[in-house]
């Protein structure tokens, strides 16, 4: 019995030391300064000719500005930058009051390189670039990103930095929520703006709110985090009480809408009203291509889960308007997939392709569905999609770099989308259980989840 109590005080006196680091990481304070910090790219207007920047600082911060000038060579060019005021918003977040910055540069050239800073005039970040879109259809890339939610500076950072590596001439991310764990934890906010640094600077992101985004304060419906309108700076055109949660923007003839599908869940005359914006919205589109995000999926991924309101609400729509992508998180697994009859041709969709994505470490079981042509468990992952005229071009990847999917959608004469799935070809898919299932799970749990593997498998051949 000694001899067991003294192994036991051995294991504990070498163990907690181990553990401290990373105790200390994840409560690791993030305060603000005079400088600049969590910079971040979005747009208030026409992406052609004007891009907005959002930044934080403390609250000693007076006459904060943003310098902009069209790049050059030359470090001459910093003589010639226009000094532009930024509008301030302070914030009290955890007792202690921050400002956040944004500012909008104006009246620029389409496809034109721009170097900028932000400051007060004295404290100064580095100088960025970035280029403004092109008035007209063109082609171009960007990256869209499931959950990051968990371990979000260890594990989430491999990611969004693999990503870039792979395209670093992306101009959008697109985050489909859970961006963080817990909604008003700075800490948490503060590692994923240092996962991403100075990327969020260069390429403009897009994100919708999950329902990690969201909080139930003392006195009121729950609502989105006290950091989400500061902390980003997103088009304010969606519906009245989801300015800056549901929006769209144009970019080179792709309508991208981004829609609040918690704040949808949680209140259903916010799914009636979101639905009724959605619906003018899409009406009204001139551009060849529609693009939707949102967290909640319109078919789950995981098992025990299902958005029936959700679905109801939105399909008829997107099948209504000929909506072609739709890019959805919450499940913390993978697939891509179309909602037709199993035996019919895939070749020509009668409604959107539908991807759920994850690109944190939390995993969940996957459900192995009927609608999915290409799904991974237990896997992070990132995607690159290519419009270029009547053909959009789709990749995912693993944060180790290979691809693991692929599919393009051809657009024909009068609007129909081919699909041609080119995944076949690639490895064979990921659907081991994570470790924590396989743990966990009891012999009939684990016969049950090889059940539903041998019947996805035997659909797959026969589709």
């Amino acid at each position: 019995m000694r001899t067991g109590l003294f192994r036991d005080i051995i294991y504990w006196f070498l163990l907690v030391p181990a553990l401290l680091p990373a105790y200390a990481q994840e409560h690791k304070s993030y305060p603000p300064s005079v400088y600049p910090d969590r910079l971040v790219l979005g747009y208030q207007g026409n992406p052609a000719t004007s891009q907005s920047v959002n930044w934080r600082t403390d609250s000693t911060v007076t006459g904060a500005v943003g310098a902009v000038a069209e790049a050059d060579p030359s470090p001459d060019f910093v003589k010639k930058a226009a000094t532009v005021p930024a509008q301030t918003q302070r914030v009290v977040l955890d007792g202690r009051t921050v400002l956040y910055h944004t500012v909008q540069f104006s009246n620029l050239k389409p496809n034109t390189q721009y170097a900028y800073r932000v400051g007060d005039g004295t404290h100064w970040t580095e100088w960025f670039h970035f280029t403004t879109a092109q008035d007209s259809p063109a082609p171009f890339s960007f990256i869209y990103f499931g959950d990051a939610q968990n371990d979000i500076r260890s594990l989430w950072s491999r990611a969004i930095r693999g990503a870039y590596s792979n395209l670093p001439k992306a101009k959008l991310m697109i985050h489909a929520g859970d961006l963080i764990n817990t909604s008003n934890t700075d800490w948490q906010w503060a590692e994923w703006f240092e996962a991403g640094g100075w990327i969020n600077g260069m390429i403009p992101t897009l994100a919708a709110p999950g329902n990690h985004e969201y909080f139930k304060p003392e006195n009121g419906p729950r609502r989105v985090s006290m950091h989400w309108r500061p902390s980003f700076v997103l088009p304010e055109n969606g519906p009245e009480r989801l300015k800056e949660t549901a929006y769209y923007l144009d970019y080179q003839g792709v309508r991208f809408v981004a829609l609040d599908s918690q704040g949808a869940l949680l209140d259903s005359t916010l799914l009636k009203t979101q639905a009724d914006w959605l619906d003018r919205t899409l009406a009204d589109n001139p551009n060849r291509w529609t693009v939707v995000v949102h967290h909640h999926p319109i078919y789950s991924t995981a098992k025990g889960r299902d958005n029936k309101e959700w679905r109801a609400a939105m399909e008829p729509l997107y099948k209504k308007h000929k909506v072609d992508l739709v890019l959805q998180g919450h499940d913390h697994t993978y697939a891509r997939g179309l909602n037709m009859p199993l035996g019919k041709s895939r070749k020509y969709p009668d409604g959107p392709v539908y991807v759920v994505s994850v690109s944190g470490p939390k995993m969940y079981d996957l459900g192995l569905q009927d609608w999915m042509d290409r799904a991974a468990s237990n896997t992070q992952l990132y995607q690159i999609i290519s419009i270029d005229g009547n053909r959009l071009s789709y990749q995912s990847f693993t944060v180790t770099g290979e691809r693991y999917d692929a599919f393009e959608l051809t657009k024909d004469g009068r609007g129909r989308n081919v699909l041609a799935d080119t995944s076949p070809a690639l490895a064979p898919e990921r659907l081991d259980l994570p470790a924590e299932y396989r743990n966990r799970y009891k012999e009939a749990d684990l016969e049950e989840y090889n059940r539903r593997f041998r019947e996805y498998k035997a659909r797959k051949q026969g589709k």
